[in-house]
């Protein structure tokens, strides 16, 4: 049997990324946007931590530090993102990004 090497993980990196792209791009309901942003998040936090492992001219803890910071980022993005979608949904009724007209002058 073969071992996973780096292309495997890039891969598996890159599928993620296209789905979460797909999700962002696709999804109409807000909170569904917001999922498609966090598998994005993981597809490129799955690379850093590749290429952390198994290239060897790279500091072993440097996709480390990366995916920490990422998942830093991440986590504020959804804590306001959430409670947007919750003001969203009291003022509209509505989650409907399409219907997201409120800064329309």
């Amino acid at each position: 049997m073969d071992s996973v090497n780096l292309e495997h993980f890039l891969v598996v990196g890159a599928v993620l990324f296209a789905i979460g792209l797909y999700m962002t791009l696709a999804k109409r309901n807000f909170v569904g946007v917001l999922i498609g942003i966090e598998l994005m998040f993981n597809g490129v936090n799955l690379t850093f931590i590749s290429f952390s492992r198994f290239v060897e001219s790279a500091e072993p803890l440097n996709g480390h530090i990366f995916v920490i910071f990422v998942i830093t980022v991440a986590a504020a993005e959804a804590a306001v993102a959430l409670a947007l979608a919750v003001l969203l949904y009291n003022l509209r009724d509505t989650i409907d990004v399409d219907r997201m007209d409120l800064l329309k002058w």
